[in-house]
Formats: C-alpha cells, sequence, structure tokens
C-alpha cells in the first residue's frame, strides 16, 4: 500500500482506496437495508454527506432511509426541492414549514391558498428538478458573513436562529439560483429524490415522503383530522405567546420575558384541562370510564392528575387505575419476532380480567385491583379493593387506552377517549421545524437519567424500539380520541437543555449513540439555557426535571 492509498472496512469489507476519494463514488450501484437508496455515510461514528472525501483509515457503514438519520436527510433535500419548485412557480411569495402529518410533512405559502392543480404543477416542477440532478453545493461561510447575507436577503428569521450558534462558522447549501441554511445533512444533489409527492391540503402542501419502515414505498394512510387541529390550536398558543420561531423565544427569555412565558403556557395547558374536564362532565352519568393514552414521555402521570382536579372541581370523583397492574405473569408473556418479551403487545395484557373489573365496576359491584409486581413478573393482590359510587368515575392510563380491543367487553357509550402527546410546531427558522420526536427524546432521556439511573446512551439506543412499538400500539387508535391534549410547552427547550447537555457530553465518539448524541447537542444549541426555578410545582415540565407536586 502506498502512502497515497487508505484502508477502510465498509460495511465490514476491508478495502483500499485512494485518499481523496468520495464516499460518493464507493457506493454507486450499492443498495442500502430493504434495497433503500443510501444518502450518506457513519465514519467512526459520525455522520458524513456523500460528497466528503476521505483522508484517512476508518470504518465506514451506510445511512439509508430504514433509519431516522437517512430520513431527515432524505427529508431535509425534498424540503429544498420543493422550496426551489414553488420559488419558480410563486416568485415573490413565501413558502413556510408547518409541522409534521402521517404522510409527510405539512407546509403553507403564505397569502397563498394552495389548489389541487398547483400541488399537480408543483410536483410536476419538482420532478423536472430531479431529472436534471442539479448538485446542492455546500458553501460555508462565516457566522458573521451569514447573519449579514440573511439581512440582506429580509430572513430575519434565520438571522435570529443563528444568533446565539456557538459555532463561528455556518454552513449554506446553494440550489441554481436559490440558497438556503438547513439544519443538518444533505444529499448530494436533486437526482437522489426520486420518491415523493405533492397533495393540496387545508389550502397548504403535503409533501408526502417515505417512511423508515418502508421506505420503497410511500405511505397510504390519511391525514389525521383531530391531529391536524391540534397543530393549528397549538400554532394559534404560539400566536398568542408572540414566539414563532426559536429566534424570537431566545429574545424573550434575554429581555426578561419568560415569566411571562411560563405563566401564559402553563394557564393555557389548564384552560384546555378544564374544558376536557367540562366536556367529560357533561356527558354524565354515562361516560364513567376515562381512557387515557399517548406516546412516552409525553406526561400522561401528571395530566391523569390535574384532570382528576379538575373533574373534582366538577363534582366528579376520579378512581385511577393503571392497565399495567393488568399485565399477565412474565412467563405468560407474548413473544415478538426476535423471541424477545413484547412487554408492549396488547396481549401482554389480562384483557378479560381488565373488562371483567371495569364491567363489574360500571354496574356497582366490587373488584380487587391486583399489583403487578416489575420486579418479580408476577401479579399479586395487596388488598386494594374499589367500588364506584355515585358521581365517581375511573381514570385508566396506558398506551393500549384508544384500542377498542382493550376494553372491548365495555359498551362504548361509557367511555371517554383521550389522546395526549408533545406537540410542537414551532419552527428554528421559516424552513427547518422541530421535530416532535426530538422533545420527547430529551423529556425522556432527563427523566430516566434521574429517576430510573437510565443513562443517556441507554436511553438513545431504547428509543428505536420505543418508537416501533408507538408505530404499532399508539399512533393507528389516536383518532378515537375524543378530546387531544398537547402537552408541549414553548418554553420547555431552554429548562431543558442544561440538564440534557452534560448527559450527551458524556457520550463519545466511541460509543454507537455518538452521532445521534451530536446532532441532539447541535439543536440543542440554538436555545439559550433558561433557569427552572419558574416552572410550577404542578407542571408536566416538572414530571422530567423533578420537583413535582404529584411525585410520591
Amino acid at each position: 500500500m502506498t502512502e497515497n492509498e487508505l484502508c477502510i472496512k465498509l460495511n465490514g469489507n476491508d478495502m483500499t482506496v485512494k485518499k481523496g476519494t468520495k464516499i460518493e463514488d464507493l457506493v454507486k450501484g450499492l443498495k442500502g437495508k430493504k434495497d433503500s437508496i443510501i444518502v450518506a455515510a457513519l465514519i467512526n461514528n459520525e455522520i458524513k454527506e456523500l460528497t466528503y472525501r476521505l483522508e484517512q483509515d476508518c470504518d465506514i457503514s451506510f445511512v439509508d432511509l430504514t433509519c431516522e438519520d437517512g430520513i431527515r436527510i432524505y427529508e431535509r433535500g425534498l424540503k429544498f426541492l420543493l422550496l426551489k419548485a414553488v420559488n419558480d412557480l410563486f416568485p415573490g411569495l413565501e413558502l413556510q414549514i408547518r409541522h409534521s402529518v402521517s404522510r409527510g410533512i405539512y407546509f403553507e405559502i403564505l397569502d397563498c391558498q394552495v389548489t389541487p392543480d398547483d400541488a399537480k404543477k408543483i410536483e410536476k416542477r419538482m420532478r423536472e428538478l430531479v431529472e436534471k440532478d442539479i448538485p446542492f453545493v455546500k458553501v460555508t461561510v462565516s457566522i458573521d458573513e451569514a447573519r449579514r447575507l440573511f439581512l440582506e436577503k429580509g430572513r430575519r428569521d434565520k438571522y435570529r436562529a443563528i444568533e446565539n450558534r456557538e459555532k463561528d462558522y455556518v454552513s449554506l447549501y446553494r440550489f441554481e439560483d436559490i440558497e438556503d441554511y438547513f439544519y443538518g445533512y444533505m444529499v448530494p444533489s436533486s437526482g437522489y429524490l426520486k420518491l415523493f409527492a405533492v397533495e393540496a391540503h387545508n389550502g397548504g402542501i403535503v409533501l408526502i415522503l417515505p417512511k423508515k419502515e418502508n421506505p420503497n414505498v410511500l405511505p397510504d394512510v390519511p391525514i389525521p383530522r383531530k391531529l391536524f387541529n391540534i397543530f393549528t390550536e397549538y400554532g394559534e398558543w404560539i400566536s398568542i405567546l408572540g414566539v414563532g420561531d426559536v429566534g424570537k423565544l431566545n429574545y424573550a427569555i434575554k429581555s426578561g420575558g419568560l415569566k411571562n412565558l411560563v405563566l401564559v403556557a402553563e394557564a393555557l395547558h389548564e384552560k384546555k384541562i378544564a374544558e376536557i374536564a367540562d366536556l367529560i362532565k357533561h356527558q354524565q352519568p354515562q361516560k364513567r370510564v376515562i381512557m387515557i393514552a399517548g406516546p412516552s414521555s409525553s406526561g400522561k402521570t401528571t395530566f391523569a392528575q390535574r384532570l382528576s382536579i379538575q373533574l373534582r372541581v366538577n363534582g366528579l370523583k376520579p378512581l385511577n387505575i393503571s392497565v399495567d397492574d393488568y399485565f399477565v405473569e412474565k412467563c405468560k408473556t407474548p413473544l415478538d419476532e426476535e423471541g424477545k418479551p413484547d412487554y408492549e403487545a396488547l396481549e401482554a395484557v389480562d384483557l378479560h380480567l381488565f373488562n371483567q373489573h371495569i364491567n363489574t365496576l360500571i354496574n356497582g359491584g366490587e373488584v380487587e385491583i391486583p399489583y403487578f409486581n416489575f420486579q418479580t413478573g408476577m401479579r399479586e393482590y395487596r388488598g386494594r379493593r374499589l367500588k364506584m359510587s355515585e358521581g365517581e368515575v375511573l381514570v385508566i392510563e396506558g398506551i393500549h387506552c384508544l384500542n377498542p380491543r382493550l376494553t372491548s367487553e365495555v359498551k362504548q357509550e361509557n367511555k371517554f377517549n383521550i389522546y395526549i402527546s408533545a406537540i410542537t410546531s414551532m419552527r428554528i427558522d421559516r424552513h427547518n421545524r422541530i421535530p416532535t420526536t426530538d422533545l420527547r427524546l430529551i423529556r425522556r432521556m432527563v427523566r430516566d437519567n434521574r429517576y430510573r439511573g437510565t443513562s443517556a446512551p441507554r436511553t438513545i439506543e431504547m428509543w428505536p424500539s420505543v418508537r416501533k412499538g408507538e408505530e404499532r400500539n399508539i399512533f393507528p387508535f389516536q383518532e378515537n380520541a375524543d378530546a387531544m391534549f398537547n402537552s408541549s410547552l414553548i418554553y420547555e427547550l431552554p429548562m431543558l437543555k442544561p440538564l440534557a447537555l452534560p448527559l450527551l457530553y458524556e457520550i463519545t465518539n466511541d460509543m454507537p449513540q455518538y452521532a445521534e448524541a451530536r446532532r441532539l447537542i447541535e439543536f440543542l444549541s440554538y436555545f439559550v439555557s433558561a433557569p427552572n426555578d419558574l416552572v410550577p410545582a404542578n407542571s408536566i415540565l416538572r414530571e422530567f426535571m423533578g420537583g413535582s407536586i404529584f411525585s410520591e
């Protein structure tokens, strides 16, 4: 081997290549898992774009569309493609990202109601750009130069977004006659972006993109109407607070507006919880069973406690039951496809006993509620007996609570279903959104480290399986909800940042979780840190950061 050659390991295979070889040249003609396209590479646990040139010996593995990082990179390229098409077809109008939907991402064009014909024209233009295979040219400029460029173009949202960055440079991308800033990595050219669709919806645009579970087919699922309305409601909350992007949030904090943000955000939560309690009260005496479901780190426990308080205000008496106490014994737990116990499967719950107890209580009978001992994996009875009296309602929390099969023997007229999730539609800037899943991951990381002794690497390692369980057990049933609650708080990431960063910095580049840790550190860098002493003791945020009045 000469001094101009490198020894690399490409997906486990030893190879010799010339120094300066682009990763893109190594992956030409290759496919990733499930025959998906390769959009980046992982080099010594760091993500690198396919345009990266190799200068030292290294281990390389592919980043394709079967993983979250691959989907993010693909999505980023499609956003740039959409931005260019809208710029070509609607010159002078502004494209703004709003939020995710079940099939992709929802955008709006300011001062324009997008029609189905408009959507067809936009998709046609995007496909023309894909056929041309135009490169996305990466340009690195100083932070001062980037600020000057953004101000010249009237992009104060982007100026605000990078105002507090600790790095002294910014990477911009150029696509023919447009130039923009994107949070994260990019595919090399438009030719990589063959799989997508564009639809008109609610006056805006839905950019449909593949999902990692089936990366070669576009998802064919309806847009959840109720959840879409929650995103719209959250947008209205943001307008009330006047913090539509990260830069405005940072300014409010630095200028002494944090206390007001906290008070108004918490008041909005309390108002919404009270409205849900009122809905339940108005449907008495029929709605005796209140079912609460939501994905990981949504704040279900605190929400259930605060809802119970509001129910008491309305003259109702809540009795709390956890679905977890109805787990079958460990030896009877169903197995997943890898032969491991699947505690998130619906069949991990003793459905017959659960339904029997609920119906007995509704009909005035008495039951002894079981207790599931997670240490022994056995069901125990500790003398907790329940009997419902007039004005009492059951408040039941669990991941399967909106799945009709969980309560198949309970009459529908007796049930009131609530879906809760931490949904954020605040943006970094007009073209870069804050993913809801990132907020929940950071919540969980902080909480599990504080209360369960779980390290950040372990939380990151478990997150894909958690998300897989949500996709299977929670999201398909969210539209069964009679009411939805958005548990996110506009001020929480600045509060969580000083708690999360030390955990993330402990993840070193020899760990497989390093790339995800660096991504989250970069994400949090957009927010200024804020002290948490203003967070009320009954806040949902306290469930994760500590100090909750509801803690045992």
